[in-house]
């Protein structure tokens, strides 16, 4: 195999070692920002589900106090 071949494949790899690492980088931050997500959508249909299930209080349904 002549020298600049050898160069050539060692540089390619190099690089190709580069992208993998960045590709995993992003992938973990897109697993996290997914999990987040997911932990985001769970409590927010627990506090629909809440809001459907249980009676409805709050300043819509109360008297103003001078009534």
């Amino acid at each position: 195999m002549s020298e600049q071949r050898f160069i050539d494949l060692e540089t390619k790899m190099t690089h190709q070692e580069y992208l993998l690492e960045k590709l995993n980088k992003i992938v973990c931050q897109q697993q996290d920002q997914i999990d987040r997500l997911e932990e985001t959508l769970l409590i927010l249909g627990k506090r629909l589900h809440e809001a459907q299930a249980g009676p409805e209080v709050g300043p819509a349904n109360e008297k103003p106090p001078h009534y």
